[in-house]
């Protein structure tokens, strides 16, 4: 990707590794034809994302409609790149599964207690990297 070609298309190797270094997000759901975005904090460990969460709308809606998408956005002086992670989302049941997130390293922005776990397996992962300069003479 050089100047002549400000924009790229990642792969999915590449939108896992980028998924890694972030922990802020948006989980997109839908439920009874209204859609639902909700600001989130995450952890991406072997192919699938966690999200800790509460009793409430959010994990109310993903139960009914378990068909989420999951974006991730990131800009500084070098670069940008936007991720869309399309996928099914299941709260963790198994003790086994919850213990083994419980030691994953995520923990929530905002100090309230969230004890429900959510995997999101993906179907799909899309991710576009955009380099950053000068914009170009428009004349």
């Amino acid at each position: 990707m050089g100047e002549s070609d400000p924009l790229a298309a990642l792969t999915d190797d590449d939108c896992w590794t980028l998924l890694a270094e972030n922990d802020l997000g948006r989980l997109v759901l839908s439920a009874a034809g209204d859609i639902d975005v909700f600001p989130v904090n995450f952890v991406a460990d072997h192919g699938v994302l966690y999200v800790r969460t509460a009793p409430g709308t959010k994990l109310l809606e993903l139960t009914v409609h378990p068909d989420v998408i999951f974006e991730v956005d990131h800009v500084d002086d070098d670069r940008a790149y936007s991720i869309v992670v399309r996928g099914i989302a299941t709260e963790l049941q198994k003790q086994s599964e919850i213990d083994e997130a419980e030691a994953l390293p995520l923990r929530p922005i905002l100090p309230t207690l969230k004890y429900r776990w959510v995997r999101i397996t993906p179907t799909s992962l899309s991710g576009r990297l955009f380099s950053r300069g000068v914009e170009p003479d428009r004349f």
